[in-house]
């Protein structure tokens, strides 16, 4: 027990030692892999710690025993027992010289060699932000699914693999985060679910006053003054002396009886106002207006594909416009949606070029970045939680082929393109509702590259997704779903050079599993002679 409180010391040290850092684990499975392979290591170095402390204590031990049966024959009659002189001179030599090796045994410190590894592997934990970023993740991923905090903490998300759990102190932590950013919903969710497993009888570290406090204060943000009564009194019973809890409940009795008086000498109102907690709360506004039909989609609902519709979409072999690389060998191509048009292609990037593209991409891997609408400037938001790297045509070959792909089966010259865009989508993974293209509102979107306007999205899914991970059009009700070795293509622009608002997509978090995906964005000049302008505004 007392390693294991060792341990879990020097592990929170190492937390909060680095809490500057900005490494971001939360945003990539790939770099989170790496801090297993670290716990690995240092399990095993834990377990060589815990080896050398037994032995240590099976020596003292051993001579504790040796002593104690010493001390009792001689203890019996210390006369005759010196009277020996081998027991005299033995009695010497323990007490000058062999109390002082005992001593130095004692005193050896075994951890020397543990520590030396735990501040070695401290440079690659995780931060403070990171845990709270894995802990709004999974807090995403239950608005966004539609999941009670029972079905998370017991781990049944489908898709699942690996069984996991929530302790009642994990519930408690995920509240204590949610109060912290002062989300008293999420609060109130997680307190409750840490709360019914210590009345269910887990056993914990987290006691039921701990938890009474933080929900309490939670529902009285949310202006449920009654219930933080009740639940108040609920604490006072476990503990009477708790000074926050008094202070507490004597303020909420107040609050009450204040709005007692105010709603008695109101009457006359027809209706009759709101707590200022509860009204404060009504009246945020989301950032994403589309919110609620972003969310369906992502769950799999609110498709808004007609049968009608549905029966004009087809699947083919396409060859690029009879392009001479793919008239022998087409490639089979099938529509997604119609308005806008989506295409995808099947098997259009192999195992080994992925293969190839991670490798290539993981050392370079960083937080993904948007462009700055009104500056330009590339900037992280908290609106795209993911992991990117680009990668350029020159430095493999398979970059290269897989450009000219690209350009061979769209028509478009990609030479004005953007690099590859690599992402890696981890734990909550996402990108909210955005639109690739720049608004008239935003004329120096891409001013920097010179090459106009994003025309077209190319976007290849390099791997299979357990569950959730969709990108998804609001504005028509679509959704398209992560098939490793396909692309969908998609134009952003109407032939007239205005955008098509229609494509303003989003990428929906990953409940289960990995997302990796490589993009590529197609950039007007040069496509004047391939896909030449219209007349029409819409066309």
């Amino acid at each position: 027990m007392a390693v294991m409180k060792l341990w879990s010391m020097l592990l929170l040290m190492g937390l909060l030692a680095h809490a500057s850092a900005q490494m971001d684990f939360f945003t990539s499975i790939g770099q989170m892999t790496d801090l297993i392979n670290t716990e690995k290591d240092l399990v095993i170095s834990l377990k060589d710690y815990i080896l050398a402390e037994e032995s240590k204590l099976e020596q003292i031990k051993k001579w504790a025993n040796k002593l104690d049966h010493l001390t009792a024959t001689a203890t019996k009659d210390p006369e005759e027992y010196l009277g020996h002189p081998i027991n005299a001179f033995k009695l010497m030599k323990r007490l000058n010289t062999e109390w002082n090796e005992l001593e130095n045994l004692v005193l050896k410190d075994m951890s020397e060699e543990f520590i030396s590894n735990l501040t070695l592997q401290r440079q690659y934990f995780p931060t403070d932000e990171d845990q709270t970023g894995a802990a709004k993740a999974l807090l995403r991923l239950q608005d966004t699914y539609n999941l009670d905090t029972d079905t998370i903490s017991r781990g049944n998300l489908p898709g699942v693999k690996c069984e996991s759990f929530l302790t009642a102190e994990d519930c408690f932590e995920l509240g204590k985060i949610a109060y912290s950013e002062a989300d008293y919903y999420h609060t109130e969710l997680w307190m409750e679910q840490a709360l019914r497993q210590l009345d269910d009888g887990e056993e914990s570290s987290v006691d039921k006053v701990s938890v009474l406090d933080y929900l309490s204060y939670a529902l009285y943000q949310q202006g449920n003054l009654n219930k933080a009564v009740e639940l108040t009194k609920k604490l006072l019973l476990l503990d009477p002396e708790h000074q926050r809890a008094n202070g507490n409940l004597k303020y909420f009795q107040y609050i009450l009886s204040t709005e007692d008086d105010n709603n008695s000498s109101s009457k006359e109102e027809s209706q009759p106002k709101e707590s200022s907690k509860t009204a404060k709360k009504k009246s945020s506004v989301d950032y994403v207006p589309e919110r609620k039909k972003y969310e369906k989609l992502c769950r799999g609902e609110g498709l808004k594909m007609t049968p009608r519709r549905e029966k004009k979409l087809f699947c083919r072999y396409y060859s690029g416009n009879k392009n001479p690389r793919y008239i022998v060998g087409p490639v089979k191509q099938e529509d997604e949606w119609d308005r806008p048009r989506i295409v995808r292609f099947l098997d259009i990037i192999s195992n080994e070029e992925i293969a190839k593209i991670k490798e290539l991409a993981k050392p370079r891997l960083r937080r993904a970045t948007i462009s700055n609408p009104i500056t330009g400037v590339l900037e992280t938001a908290h609106y795209r939680i993911s992991k990117s790297a680009w990668l350029s045509s020159y430095e493999h070959p398979v970059i290269e082929r897989i450009n000219q792909r690209i350009q061979d089966l769209t028509g478009l010259d990609v030479s004005t393109a953007e690099e590859l865009q690599i992402a890696n989508y981890g734990v909550g993974g996402q990108y909210e509702p955005h639109f690739d293209f720049g608004r008239k509102d935003e004329p120096d979107a891409f001013k920097e590259l010179g090459t106009g306007n994003r025309v077209a999205t190319w976007l290849f899914y390099m791997s299979d997704v357990s569950a959730g991970g969709a990108t998804v059009f609001p504005e028509v009700g679509a959704a398209v779903w992560p098939r490793k070795g396909t692309a969908v293509f998609w134009y952003n622009l109407f032939k007239s050079g205005e955008g098509d608002y229609s494509t303003r997509h989003a990428a929906c978090p990953v409940l289960v599993g990995n997302k990796w995906v490589s993009n590529k964005w197609i950039h007007e000049r040069g496509q004047e002679f391939r896909r030449p302008c219209s007349l029409s505004e819409q066309d």
